[in-house]
Parts: C-alpha cells; sequence; structure tokens
C-alpha cells in the first residue's frame, strides 16, 4: 500500500527543543478525550497539517501534536469519536491509532535538562565577571581597591552559588537524610567551605578570597553533570507505553444494540463486537463469525491465524477480514497484554539495579575525601592554633580532591562512544548501556522483523503461468490479507495486470473468491481451494483448471545478518535464536545464517524466562528484538537493542536503538562499548593519579584552594581528553 505521508525533511523546526510540546501537550490531555497515536509524523509539516486537519473537524475544539511521543490530543465535543479523527488522518496519509489517555503519564515539560543548563549558564556567565575582577587582584590592586573588588566577586559569586550549586546541595542533603556519603556531599562541602572562606578574607580584608575557585568548580561539576544527562534519552517507561497501547473503548452488544463503551465498563460474560482492521480490547472467546487474527505483535507468527466459534483470542490481537462477536473473559488490568505490561515493568525495576563504574568508584571515594579533610584540619589547627589556616588548609583539600574528573570520567566517555555508534547506526538511550554491552557474553535474537525484515515476500512468481498471475493479481487486490498484499504488491511491479473477475467477494478466515468467466477462482487457504498444504508459508489459487497452485513466501533476511552472527562467534559470544513463528521457518533462518542453538513457538513469557535462566547462569545477556512478544524479554535482559521500525513499546524497553537496516554493525558496537568501558577506567586512573600527588601537596598546605581549584579545572581536562581519544 503506497503512503501518503509526507517524505522525511531536514526541516529546521524539526530540531527544536520538544520542552514547549510537552508542556502544550499536559494543557492539551488535561481537557482532551482522544490521545492517538502517531506513527509517520517526523517534522514540522506533518504537526502542520495534522493539527489544521483536525482543528477544522466539526466539534473539535483544539488539537495539539507532541512530535517527539508521536502523539496528538485532541479536546473535542462528546459526539466526535476516535474513528471520525483517524479516518481524517487517514485521508492525508497519516496512519493513527488511539491510545488511552488515562494510561499516559504527560511530562509536563523537560526539567532536568532546562534546570541544568540554565544553572550552567549562569555559572558561565558570573565565572567569567569574577575572574576579570580576580585578574586586576593578581595584577597588583591594593587596599581599598582590592577590597571593592572582593566585595563585588562576593556579590556575583554567593547568589550564582546558592542557585547554580543547587542540584549538588540537594543530592548531598538526601544523601544525608539516608546516612551515606554521595559523590556530592565533598562537592557541597568544598563549595561552602571556598565560599565562606572568601567571605571571610573579604571582610577581614585579607590579600586572596576564592569566589573564583568556587564558582569556577560549580561551572566544572555543572558541564559534568549536563554532559552525563545529555548522554542519556529521556526514555519512558516500556511499562507505561505497553499499557498506552491496549484498546480504550470497545463496541458491546447487548439486547441486539450495540454500545461503545469504556473498557473499565465492561464485565466478564458481556460481549463485544470487533469489526475487520479492529484490535482485540479484551480476552476473550469468539461466538459468532470466522476471520484471520494477526499475532504477530503478541507472539511473533508471520502467519495470521484462523479463528471462528470457540477460538481463544487475546487483547492487542488485530482482527483482519471478519466482523468477530466475543464473549468477555478478561478485561482492562486482567488481558494477557496488560498482564506482560506488568511483566515489563518488574523487569526493567530489576535491571535499575545495575550500579554503574562510578556509582562504584564513589562509594569508597567520598569518606576517604572527607577523612582527609577533617584529618587535615585537626592536624594544622594542633599544630598552628590558626583556625584560618587550619580552615584553609581542609578548604583545598577538599577542592583538590573533589570529584570533578571522577565526575566527569565517565559521561566523557559515554558521549564520545555514543557519537562514534550514532555514525553506525545506533542510538544510545541509556547512561549505562555502553557498559553493560562491554560485558555482553550472549546474544539473544528474536527472528521476526528482527533477524528478517518482517514483511513476507513471493517467491519465483515468474513460474506460473501469466494467466494464473492476472487472476492472482485481481483477488489479491480486493483483499487485506498480508499475504495478499505481498502477491499484489509483487505482481503490480512486475507489471502484471489484474483479469476481469467479477462478484469478488472475501470470506472471512479462508480467503477472496471471485468469478472469471464460468469459472469460479479463489485464493486463499489450502483446505478452502481443494489443495494440499505444502511446507513453509504459502497461499494457494484456483483458477477452475487443473490442480491449485501455491504461492511460496519467504522473509528475506535483513541486510547484515549473516555478517553479524559470523562476526559474533569469531569474537567468541554465544548466539541464541529464539522466536513465536512456526518450527519450519525459524529452523531454515537458523541453518541459513549458522545458528545452532533456536527456539520455535516461543512466547512473551518464555521469551523473559530464558533469558532469566541464562542470567541466573552467570551469562551477560544482549537480546535484540522488536514486537511487542520481545518488550519483557528486551527489559529483562542485561543491555538491549531493537531497530528503528520496532514497535513503539519495544524500542522504549531497549537500550539501543538500531537506526538503520543493517545488523553488520552490531559486533562493531560491541567493540566500540569494550573500549569505552577501557577509556573509563583509564580515566579513573588519570584522576586517581591525580590525586596521589595533588593531595599531599595540599596536606602539607602548599596550595591554596585557588591553586587546588586550578589543579582539579586541569585534571579535568585531562579526562575530557582522554575521551575524546575515542574518536
Amino acid at each position: 500500500m503506497t503512503s501518503l505521508a509526507p517524505s522525511a525533511s531536514a526541516c529546521p523546526a524539526c530540531v527544536a527543543a520538544p520542552a514547549a510540546e510537552r508542556i502544550a501537550e499536559a494543557r492539551a490531555v488535561k481537557d482532551a478525550g482522544l490521545v492517538l497515536s502517531l506513527p509517520t509524523a517526523h517534522c514540522a509539516v506533518c504537526i502542520s497539517d495534522v493539527e489544521r486537519t483536525l482543528s477544522a473537524l466539526p466539534g473539535v475544539r483544539s488539537a495539539r501534536v507532541n512530535l517527539t511521543l508521536k502523539r496528538v490530543s485532541v479536546a473535542a465535543a462528546p459526539e466526535v469519536t476516535a474513528e471520525d479523527l483517524i479516518g481524517a488522518l487517514k485521508g492525508i496519509g497519516y496512519p493513527a491509532h488511539e491510545l488511552d489517555p488515562g494510561l499516559l503519564s504527560v511530562t509536563e515539560t523537560d526539567k532536568a535538562g532546562r534546570d541544568l543548563l540554565m544553572r550552567l549558564g549562569v555559572a558561565g556567565f558570573a565565572m567569567m565577571n569574577i575572574m576579570l575582577l580576580s585578574v586586576a587582584v593578581w595584577s597588583g590592586a591594593e587596599a581599598a581597591t582590592r577590597d571593592l573588588f572582593h566585595w563585588i566577586s562576593a556579590a556575583i559569586a554567593l547568589p550564582t552559588l546558592a542557585f547554580s550549586g543547587q542540584p549538588f546541595f540537594a543530592s548531598a542533603f538526601a544523601s544525608l537524610k539516608a546516612r551515606r556519603l554521595g559523590m556530592d556531599v565533598p562537592i557541597s562541602l568544598a563549595l561552602i567551605l571556598a565560599s565562606s572562606i572568601s567571605l571571610y578574607e573579604t571582610f577581614a580584608g585579607g590579600h586572596h578570597a576564592y569566589f573564583d575557585a568556587a564558582v569556577s568548580l560549580c561551572f566544572f561539576l555543572l558541564a559534568g553533570r549536563y554532559l552525563d544527562y545529555r548522554s542519556r534519552a529521556a526514555a519512558r517507561s516500556a511499562a507505561e507505553e505497553l499499557t498506552a497501547l491496549e484498546v480504550p473503548r470497545a463496541t458491546r452488544v447487548r439486547d441486539g444494540a450495540e454500545t461503545v463503551v469504556p473498557i473499565a465498563e465492561l464485565a466478564v460474560g458481556d460481549l463485544v463486537r470487533v469489526r475487520p482492521g479492529g484490535r482485540m480490547p479484551v480476552d476473550g472467546v469468539v461466538t459468532e463469525g470466522t476471520s484471520e487474527i494477526d499475532r504477530s505483535l503478541l507472539t511473533g507468527e508471520t502467519l495470521p491465524v484462523w479463528a471462528g466459534e470457540g477460538s481463544a483470542v487475546s487483547a492487542g490481537e488485530v482482527n483482519l477480514t471478519g466482523p468477530l462477536t466475543l464473549r468477555v473473559t478478561a478485561a482492562g488490568r486482567d488481558t494477557s497484554l496488560h498482564r506482560m505490561a506488568d511483566l515489563v515493568a518488574v523487569a526493567e525495576s530489576a535491571r535499575t539495579r545495575y550500579t554503574s563504574l562510578a556509582d562504584r568508584m564513589a562509594r569508597a571515594y567520598s569518606p576517604v575525601v572527607h577523612l582527609m579533610a577533617l584529618a587535615s584540619f585537626s592536624t594544622w589547627l594542633y599544630l598552628t592554633g590558626d583556625l584560618r589556616l587550619a580552615v584553609n588548609v581542609a578548604a583545598a583539600v577538599l577542592i583538590i580532591t573533589c570529584p570533578c574528573a571522577l565526575a566527569l570520567a565517565v559521561p566523557a566517555v559515554v558521549t564520545s562512544a555514543s557519537g562514534k555508534l550514532f555514525r553506525k547506526g545506533f542510538l544510545i538511550k541509556d547512561g549505562t548501556a555502553l557498559e553493560r554491552l562491554a560485558e555482553v557474553d550472549t546474544v539473544v535474537f528474536d527472528k521476526t522483523g528482527t533477524l528478517t525484515l518482517g514483511a513476507p515476500e513471493p517467491v519465483d512468481l515468474a513460474a506460473y503461468p501469466r494467466a494464473d498471475l492476472e487472476i492472482a493479481a485481481a483477488l489479491a487486490g480486493a483483499s487485506a490479507h498480508p499475504l495478499s498484499r505481498a502477491i499484489s504488491t509483487a505482481l503490480a511491479e512486475a507489471g502484471v495486470v489484474p483479469a476481469r473477475v467479477a462478484d469478488i467477494r472475501e470470506v472471512p478466515g479462508y480467503g477472496v473468491e471471485g468469478r472469471h468467466g464460468d469459472r469460479m477462482v479463489r485464493l486463499g487457504r489450502a483446505e478452502w481451494v481443494g489443495a494440499t498444504p505444502a511446507d513453509g508459508t504459502a497461499t494457494y489459487l484456483s483458477t477452475g483448471e487443473g490442480a491449485a497452485r501455491a504461492f511460496g513466501f519467504t522473509d528475506r533476511p535483513r541486510p547484515g545478518a549473516g555478517a553479524a552472527v559470523a562476526a559474533l562467534k569469531a569474537a567468541g559470544k554465544r548466539v541464541i535464536l529464539l522466536s513465536g513463528d512456526t518450527e519450519a521457518p525459524v529452523a531454515r533462518l537458523a541453518s541459513d545464517l549458522g545458528i545452532e542453538d533456536w527456539q520455535a513457538g516461543q512466547r512473551p513469557e518464555d521469551k523473559a524466562a530464558r533469558i532469566s535462566a541464562l542470567t541466573g547462569e552467570g551469562a551477560r545477556v544482549l537480546m535484540v528484538g522488536d514486537g511487542l512478544n520481545d518488550t519483557a524479554a528486551l527489559a529483562s535482559a542485561h543491555v538491549s537493542i531493537s531497530p528503528a521500525s520496532a514497535l513503539d513499546a519495544a524500542r522504549v524497553a531497549s537500550d539501543i536503538v538500531l537506526l538503520g537496516q543493517d545488523l553488520a554493525p552490531l559486533a562493531d558496537a560491541i567493540r566500540i562499548a569494550k573500549q569505552a568501558r577501557i577509556r573509563i577506567k583509564q580515566n579513573f586512573a588519570l584522576s586517581l593519579a591525580y590525586n596521589l600527588v595533588a593531595v599531599p601537596v595540599a596536606l602539607v598546605g602548599l596550595a591554596t584552594p585557588l591553586i587546588a581549584a586550578l589543579a582539579m579545572s586541569t585534571s579535568s581536562v585531562t579526562v575530557s581528553l582522554n575521551a575524546l581519544r575515542l574518536k
């Protein structure tokens, strides 16, 4: 099917900060009765098209598009339905589906990023101004002039530190409240001591004040904090995204009348009508009708499954060809789809317990720093009796040992490595993903949409008589079945003109039939057309003359899949294929790619359980998958990757997104992650070596707080330069 959506474009508006649109969406959702997903929206033109089209509909008060989340929030009159909006958007080439606004938490703004950037800007501006005043003091300003410059510096520095240092003060307070010493405790003490000493020296008319050192220290630390923030994606919860995919409304049948009601109003035993193309809103049993069900998003099965009276269906599956009436067995939070979301949430919470190298280093580092500062203060006070000197030495120790280089060690490397991986087609979403990727020894692949492109392609069409192809083109063009669409597209590209077939109709659950001349012709299931089922994926054509013909299909491997598997095995990684598809296509693909360890027919919970079992055996698992059935496994794995073509929920559950189609760079990504881990360890070693040299100098009183700040800055620059070596 040809998409009418605008093609991708590099427009300036696309790169605008997402904060404003999130604020707008938050306000819109408060009033909106409807929220739609817009998977193909990508630029400012899309925003304009969607908002203009929806706003023009009768009863629509406002429509707000959030390009970052690819959603539109609509405030409308009660008589406006989601189907009205979806139809209007389909008319201009934007496919959409409804989300449940009650199950989506909308962040009002990207507060953390904007807050850090604002504080960094204030600290940088203040630092430059205080440095200008300090130059005059260093150049020989005396008496009243020096004191005036110190007072001006104090007037700039103290409000700046109170504002820009708030992230460190708040974190330090939280650490102390929890009776532990985090990395921000020595940072906060250094800032407070440096500014307090400087203020005392200013009151006393002293020769030296260290406001420039305190503000510079704050600026460098904020730079590291912002660098760390930018290296992490503001990823939403995969469980929340899964839950929002649940159909928010259903058509209930009661006493022969149909009524659209919220899912929350359904009870076990109610009858629900699901039309062709609709997603199952509940778990249930078919009581009336026949159709075919697309379970690919939930189970990975490439072929639609026949459904008739007595068949069990699950929420999230798609009804393809005929209307079905279901008797509800589970609705809302009791459905299998919601249970999957709960499974993902549990897996996500388990994975967040991973402790980064920086956190582990900080646990040992902070107590040592405080003990050294306390020891230096006590020793100098005991030896000299000079409180002013003792406080100066203690402040110099705190500043010179301040974990600025330590705080920059990880984000500097992660940012550099992320840029390198981005050029290879990988987008890093999680701050610890690189560290975890470097530890991988087992790689688990999904099949459909991951190792393959996920789209069936007919094979050897040229071997069929032209007349048969013309009949097949006519029948396939009248069906929404995935295999029919694949045949129709392939024959159109081959220039095959459809035959004149009259009275074409789709028989739900079986196929398409019509009359060609005086003969009945059919395209569909083997038993329906009187054929013997062949091995593999196929649909069958009966022309009324001779035996029925089978049209075979293949799911083409993703480019680079074979190279990726070979490279991973050469690097000593264990490679496993877990698929929800049937055994024959899984076995064929595994053989083609050289994967010995594979399993077919895997349900979502089976995949998650297998990964948990591997983890229990000590394996560090990388999961690569793309479907709803992979989200629990993606969240359970040590680290996970999804293609950009994956469902939103799968991309959110993963740590890394593969932007292109080629899987070949996967082994390179693991190699780069290992290099990044080495650089991180080197940065820790550099910062520790710096401390071994600088700390004794501070302890014996040879470093003022200003010299300590300059030394700290030098170590930070060294760490950053080492990180850039990755490029």
